[in-house]
């Protein structure tokens, strides 16, 4: 079937065209040179987990279309316990919704109606475009059909599940982890599709972040918004900007997401721009949201304000400087366009210590068609300024020009560095400003170790006190390391500032402690293991129980000042004997994260004292028939393998006499001779293989 678009998804198209050059945030961002199949998840507050999934080829895609995908879950961990054998649950197979199915909905969805045409579409062609169609026939079809289904699915959850790219398992528990496989229904003989996947559990769970730095420029009935999007690429695919007139009562002023349009090049690609017409002589305030991969939004921006005036359409651009009369007098010179004289009054010159100070008119009254004055008495630092006035209003100035004699001198050393680092590795940096009045701006510099060399993360010289970074949160290293210079309009550069350290967010654990040996004497257990070797560890942790029990005890907590040595050596007073123990050592940071692959040592102790399994032992003896009889009481037969009897006499060496069961409580002994005193022993055996006390007689016959 063919899915005719209506007017308002060819302005979709219009607006979003350039998508099409620039790639597309989650999925198709990169070409990929194998097939395979992404993966991204998101728990909700709402005790769900969100997931997304596409192919990363024009072809994997259609053929996917067509065969579908098998999604399936495997619970990995429960209260943070790995399970020995994942369980494993099938979440069905997913393919595009029928054709049906989407008629119900693309008539109320635009996203709707182009994931229709990029999969059932017979021509993905847009007619009636103008020049958009010659830009559009650049890219092969399926290219066409593959860059926009991932584009809206990207803008629509609810399409993207319809598609068969998305689900929300709501069976799931907090305290559970889990592995989402997504593998491809594509038989092997037609193409191979590598299998996606992804590791989630709720604990995963973080509040959306605000986007950050917004920024507006008011000029005659429009403004134009800027915001950084860089920093949060990862977790917002689109924007929607609010409006409001009262800084309260806000409105969304775009129907349609917003995303970045920038491709590279001179455009600074880490922040996204957006124009807005408004009225002028009229404050109006705004504010953004991100909006996720699964529809989610974030928290607003921090809210800007401003409003529009009427600007003369001929602006003056001061052109030389030339300072004269050893320093203290200037002659400046600007353009201006001739044809402008008549919509202007004059000029006036204007001057301040700053560039972006308090500038104060210095020269009134210039004729229009003047163009160069001349300034007497000049400070150290001096900006400058000339203002057309226009005959209806809507004045326009320069840019500031800098006149300094002479400037050998450096900015002073910046003071006052801080900084913090959240959750997602965002750093903010802040420091005091500089006073000195010709200020450029600053250089910021990182470095991973403290006495390395840093490198500069700034290309110009920043000029506000604030300033944005990211860093990795799953490295190694747990700490960042800045420093600023200050520099001056002259280029002249201060010393660095004071080194300023940042710890990152914890996820690693520290290494784990080895245990190295043991020993068993004088009823305790000797411990000897070698230290975890990472910085970060506070303390370290023994734990045991009793063999194949299920819970593991704390029983010693090592501090920080133990732990200065490479190994250290413990002993456990407080052991029983005859039980096997078994001992782990954890080591835990300074954000009490345990180390977590620490390998259990089982030591068996033995008993400090032989039990008694026998007692009342006597004897008979018989010297008519010729014998004596032993007998015994066994106090607990269940725990008894055998009783073993020895016998002796003063002229022969003790020897083994017989076993007998622990039912038997009673030998007769006929291998006896007249005039001699026969000792006996009797010792029990456990059947935990031990040796109780022995029980002895001596009997003269």
């Amino acid at each position: 079937m063919i899915l005719n678009f209506k007017k308002n998804i060819l302005r979709f198209f219009i607006l979003f065209l350039s998508i099409f050059f620039v790639g597309l945030q989650s999925f198709s961002q990169q070409k990929k040179e194998k097939d395979e199949i992404k993966v991204l998840a998101r728990p909700h507050s709402s005790n769900k987990i969100l997931l997304r999934w596409a192919s990363n080829t024009p072809m994997s895609f259609r053929k996917l279309n067509k065969y579908g995908f098998r999604l399936k879950r495997y619970t990995i961990s429960i209260a943070g316990q790995t399970i020995s054998k994942p369980i494993e649950k099938d979440l069905g197979v997913f393919k595009p919704g029928q054709p049906e199915e989407w008629m119900k909905v693309i008539d109320a969805n635009n996203n709707a109606a182009v994931m229709a045409q990029s999969i059932f579409g017979e021509s993905f062609d847009v007619e009636g475009v103008g020049t958009m169609q010659g830009i559009i026939n650049m890219s092969q079809e399926q290219e066409q059909r593959f860059t926009w289904a991932l584009y809206v699915a990207d803008q629509d959850f609810e399409v993207a599940k319809l598609a068969g790219l998305g689900y929300e398992d709501l069976d799931i528990k907090v305290n559970e982890k889990y592995v989402y496989k997504v593998t491809s229904l594509v038989p092997e003989n037609e193409m191979k599709i590598k299998d996606g996947g992804v590791f989630v559990g709720m604990q995963d769970y973080q509040q959306l972040p605000k986007p950050l730095d917004l920024a507006a420029i008011f000029s005659d009935r429009k403004v134009m918004l800027n915001w950084n999007y860089a920093i949060h690429v990862r977790e917002y695919n689109s924007y929607f900007i609010e409006k409001s007139e009262d800084g309260k009562v806000f409105e969304t002023i775009n129907k349609l997401p917003y995303t970045t349009l920038n491709s590279g090049g001179k455009v600074d690609t880490k922040r996204i721009y957006y124009i807005d017409s408004i009225s002028n002589n009229k404050t109006y305030y705004y504010r953004v949201k991100g909006r996720t991969p699964f529809g989610e939004l974030s928290p607003p921006s921090d809210i800007v304000s401003g409003k529009g005036e009427k600007v003369l359409s001929y602006v003056p651009k001061i052109s030389t400087k030339e300072i004269v009369n050893n320093n203290k007098s200037v002659i400046l010179e600007w353009e201006f366009l001739e044809e402008g004289n008549d919509f202007i009054n004059g000029f006036e010159l204007n001057k301040s210590n700053k560039a972006d100070g308090d500038y104060k008119t210095v020269i009134k009254n210039i004729s229009p068609k003047t163009r160069n004055i001349r300034y007497n008495g000049l400070d150290a630092t001096n900006y400058f300024t000339i203002t057309a006035l226009g005959k209806e209003g809507g004045n326009r100035t320069s840019y500031p020009v800098l006149v300094q004699p002479v400037d050998s001198v450096p900015p002073v050393k910046p003071v006052g560095l801080e900084g913090k680092v959240d959750s997602l590795g965002v750093v903010t940096l802040k420091w005091t400003p500089n006073k000195e009045l010709d200020m450029l701006g600053y250089r910021v510099f990182k470095g991973n170790v403290k006495n390395e060399e840093y490198s500069q993360i700034t290309v110009n010289p920043h000029q506000a006190t604030t300033f944005y970074d990211s860093v990795s949160v799953k490295s190694l290293n747990d700490k960042v390391y800045y420093k600023i210079v200050a520099v001056d309009q002259r280029y002249n550069m201060s010393e660095y500032s004071d080194v300023l350290t940042l710890d990152k967010p914890d996820y690693i654990p520290p290494a784990s402690p080895v245990i190295t040996s043991y020993e068993v004497k004088e009823q305790n257990v000797f411990l000897t293991w070698a230290n975890s070797q990472s910085n970060d560890v506070v303390k370290h942790e023994v734990y045991r129980r009793v063999r194949d029990s299920i819970q593991w005890n704390l029983i010693a907590t090592l501090p920080k000042d133990t732990l200065q040595i490479d190994y250290t050596d413990w002993k456990d007073t407080n052991i029983e004997g005859g039980i096997d123990y078994q001992y782990l050592i954890k080591a835990v940071d300074d954000s009490n994260l345990s180390s977590t692959d620490t390998k259990p040592v089982t030591i068996e102790v033995p008993r400090f004292e032989l039990l008694s399994g026998i007692k009342n032992v006597g004897s008979y003896v018989d010297k008519t028939n010729a014998f004596i009889e032993l007998y015994w009481k066994v106090l607990n037969e269940s725990t008894i393998a055998e009783i073993m009897v020895y016998k002796g006499t003063d002229k022969a060496k003790t020897s083994l006499l017989r076993n007998v069961l622990p039912n038997i409580d009673r030998i007769i002994d006929e291998d006896v001779n007249p005039n001699n005193i026969y000792t006996y022993i009797i010792r029990p055996v456990f059947k935990d293989g031990s040796l109780g006390q022995i029980k002895k007689i001596e009997v003269k016959y």
